[in-house]
């Protein structure tokens, strides 16, 4: 992937599943397309393996296990969602949190898979401890500002500013990723002018009245 990265999680929010969730996927392909600038989409499980096969944009997972095929009822491995059509996963995102060896064990089952990886961290220590795992990317998203309209590259540029620092001590092919409460194209500039590679955000577009707006929005000041 190239320079910037937008991902959108669409969470388990009504306004992302079934024809909302084709109508996200198909602004975001046509931001790409116009722009150049890298769009992934992470929908809900119900929704990965449609999209994945009718847009040709990024299709994350929201979340892996790291168990093989087995008898594991309800988790979710990482040749499913290869079969699924996923190039990528998060993991430890705020809403499914996840111990340090659950951590391992997925990163561990979705490199063997080839996949993308999005270790979610809260905290400039956590963004520390996740890039020395070697993800392809952080995303250091503040849990209090997740959702609240209020955006982290205003209101903690600081704690930005300290995970890209830490992620490039710990491990220099890793990349930053910043969330929680991003929703313009002033907040995407003011992470990338802090070293970040992108954004990690979800209802800014996902809820949006016109999602492909808000994604041309995003991808002005890149």
């Amino acid at each position: 992937m190239t320079s910037p990265f937008i991902l959108i999680n669409f969470k388990t929010y009504r306004e992302g599943t079934g024809h909302s969730a084709d109508r996200i996927a198909r602004a975001a392909q046509a931001v790409m397309e116009d722009t150049g600038v890298e769009i992934g989409i992470a929908p809900s499980f119900t929704e990965l393996r449609r999209m994945a096969k009718h847009y040709t944009i990024p299709v994350f997972a929201q979340h892996i296990d790291g168990v093989d095929a087995g008898a594991h009822t309800g988790r979710i491995p990482a040749y499913m969602l290869t079969m699924a059509g996923a190039s990528g996963t998060l993991i430890n995102h705020s809403e499914r949190r996840l111990t340090l060896a659950e951590i391992e064990a997925g990163l561990a089952a979705a490199e063997s898979a080839k996949l993308q990886t999005v270790i979610c961290t809260n905290n400039i220590r956590a963004t520390a401890g996740a890039a020395a795992l070697g993800p392809s990317y952080v995303a250091i998203e503040p849990p209090e500002l997740i959702g609240s309209g209020i955006s982290v590259a205003t209101a903690d540029p600081g704690i930005i500013e300290g995970s890209v620092r830490a992620a490039e001590e710990k491990n220099p092919s890793v990349k930053v990723l910043a969330g929680a409460g991003i929703h313009s194209g002033k907040c995407v500039r003011i992470a990338l002018d802090l070293g970040c590679t992108g954004v990690l955000l979800a209802s800014g577009v996902v809820k949006a009245d016109d999602p492909e707006a808000v994604l041309r929005d995003l991808v002005s000041r890149c």
